[in-house]
């Protein structure tokens, strides 16, 4: 919900019922938005995730329970009450199926239209009480594994600040594991019941991030944010954006960032004050090209983490794979090795990932001083799986009409893990404009699916 109020969509081919809907929606304390077909609608939730929406059934171009069947297929859960005119037994049985919270006829009885919306915000509020209750599990799960010297010196250090609210900077290349550290951080505190809230403030406006909380990716903060960042943390006071009441906060922050903050400092790029309340406890988490060691252990845990997402019957490494494993540089470090071994269990034709489904024969010993691999063809490789797994899933979405179940069926995966993976390669779009996903030569070889867990 908004510091507003919580967002209602209205979506309504008729100019009147829009207007009417609009009025009692904002009598109710409501932000409202509008759409006047199912495809807006569609467009519109995209946007701006809206607490409830209010469906009309006969429309234009794309009729009410196509957008219920829409939603569905993308897995996106919004309480939905069907307002129509145009109500029959059957018509409310079918929309209670694909979703609908609530079936209401015009004319409607506006108290009844009230207590169905409360209703249907108390089950929003529900429904993102068990999203955050699921991410604190998740958290609580989250390994930090490694036993080499300097992870365990970084874990120690962890373990040491979490009992406390001190503010702690989490510096280290990307993919070192910097927001998996700020998790077991969190869940190792005092806080571990408090929602725990990540901001990144690089994939935000600096307007957008203003009327966001101060919160844990600060290494591309604008200096006008930096002041407001330092007053919270010196006086635990901010303002919302447009107010002018001081408003308390009981918050702890921690800060991460892969940039060189202490150069952006003498650079003037970033406040000196600032910097000095934010590195009070300082944990540098090394690249994974320094914890050799770590390499199995952290392999094998992606390795049994992705089998169970996907459904694979992938148990073992071969040796050489292993080795293979030990001896590449990591560019992108601890989350291209997830990446790596992902990849190699959705490609694994049996139960054992080799050499040939790492897709790393350029690798190179390691080495401290010298980077055997540019930039340019580091990144090449992440394209490179990235398009292969495009591939993968439209064709898999060719061979059955679009029909997203059935397609992660072909595939042997889960649904949600397939919508996931939908979403994360921007698939539709792929599809709709025709952008990102290279041409398919050739009929991409789907992997069999498997009934292992």
């Amino acid at each position: 919900m908004n510091a507003a109020g919580p967002l209602v969509l209205v979506v309504d081919d008729d100019p009147t019922a829009r207007r009417m809907l609009d009025v009692r929606m904002r009598a109710l304390g409501c932000q409202v938005a509008m759409a006047a077909t199912g495809r807006e609608a569609l467009t519109a939730i995209e946007r701006d995730l809206p607490a409830v929406i209010l469906l009309d059934l006969q429309m234009p171009q794309m009729d009410g329970m196509e957008v219920l069947r829409a939603l569905n297929r993308e897995g996106v859960e919004v309480p939905t009450i069907v307002v129509t005119a145009h109500g029959t037994i059957d018509t409310a049985v079918e929309a209670m199926k694909e979703g609908a919270v609530d079936f209401i006829l015009k004319p409607f009885d506006p108290q009844y239209l009230e207590i169905a919306v409360r209703r249907a915000l108390e089950r929003r509020q529900l429904l993102d009480s068990n999203r955050l209750f699921r991410d604190a599990l998740a958290a609580r799960s989250a390994n930090i594994l490694g036993e080499g010297r300097l992870i365990q010196a970084a874990i120690q250090t962890a373990q040491k600040a979490s009992d406390t609210n001190t503010t702690v900077l989490l510096l280290g290349e990307s993919g070192t594991g910097k927001e998996v550290f700020a998790h077991t951080i969190h869940q190792w505190s005092p806080r571990r019941d408090k929602p725990f809230v990540v901001v990144n403030c690089v994939a935000l406006s600096e307007h957008l991030l203003e009327s966001e909380l101060f919160g844990h990716e600060i290494g591309d903060m604008p200096p006008s944010l930096q002041t407001k960042l330092l007053r919270v943390l010196q006086d635990h006071e901010f303002e919302r954006v447009g107010g002018t009441r001081p408003i308390s906060s009981d918050i702890r922050v921690l800060a991460a960032t892969n940039r060189d903050l202490d150069e952006a400092v003498q650079a003037g790029r970033f406040r000196a004050d600032l910097f000095y309340r934010l590195n009070v406890i300082r944990i540098v988490l090394p690249p994974l090209r320094d914890r050799q060691e770590d390499v199995p252990a952290l392999a094998q845990h992606f390795m049994a983490r992705y089998a169970a997402e996907t459904k694979r019957p992938v148990r073992r490494i071969t040796v050489e794979a292993m080795d293979l494993l030990k001896r590449y540089h990591w560019p992108g470090n601890v989350r291209e090795l997830a990446n790596t071994i992902e990849r190699a269990v959705v490609l694994c034709a049996g139960e054992t990932i080799t050499i040939a489904d790492l897709a790393l024969s350029g690798a190179h010993p390691l080495s401290r001083s010298h980077n055997p691999i540019p930039a340019g063809e580091a990144d090449g490789f992440h394209d490179q799986i990235d398009n292969y797994r495009r591939q993968v899933l439209v064709s898999a979405l060719r061979r059955t009409n679009g029909n997203h179940t059935q397609a992660a069926k072909l595939l042997g995966l889960h649904r949600t893990y397939f919508l996931r993976l939908l979403r994360k390669l921007k698939i539709r779009e792929d599809l709709e404009t025709g952008a990102r996903t290279p041409p398919l030569d050739a009929e991409v070889p789907t992997p069999a699916a498997s009934d292992a867990h």
